[in-house]
């Protein structure tokens, strides 16, 4: 096959009578079948010694239906078809990132988590040790002072 019969064959491929089929007529409706068309080709050419030259190439073409015109009374109205692989393909991409994302929370939620003691042990020197001398301040706000305690306990005795 020639270059330019390989060229014709896929001009004829490629036409409007590959994306809309042939009407439908029935009680007065009439279905136009439309589909998407995809078609790609190649070919190539090589010299000889002796003068000779040889060549080939190839052409594909893939179709899927797309839908359908439906033509009542004067009024067009276009009908989509449903890819039921797509959908069904999409569901479990779907369902897939939901388990994962599912798993991940589950195995963050499972492992323990360290304590406060262990938090302080990573901290740089500086923080470690403002953190110990305000729990120490906190603490001692906390405990009555001494006076306090003397002047209560000297009461009581009294």
């Amino acid at each position: 096959m020639e270059v330019k019969e390989m060229i014709s064959g896929a001009r004829d491929a490629v036409s409007v009578k590959r994306v809309y089929g042939d009407p439908y007529v029935a009680n007065g409706l009439t279905v136009i079948p439309a589909a998407t068309v995809r078609g790609g080709g190649g070919g190539g050419m090589d010299d000889h010694e002796g003068g000779e030259s040889s060549g080939s190439g190839g052409f594909g073409l893939t179709a899927r239906p797309t839908g359908a015109w439906i033509i009542e009374d004067g009024r067009a109205a276009w009908k989509p078809a449903i890819d039921v692989n797509r959908v069904v393909l999409g569901a479990q991409a779907i369902a897939l990132a939901a388990i994962v994302v599912t798993g991940r929370i589950l195995l963050a939620h499972s492992q323990p988590r360290p304590a406060f003691g262990g938090l302080i042990a990573r901290m740089p020197d500086r923080r470690r040790m403002h953190l110990h001398l305000a729990e120490r301040r906190r603490m001692r706000s906390l405990m009555p002072e001494p006076r306090r305690m003397q002047m209560r306990v000297q009461k009581l005795t009294h």
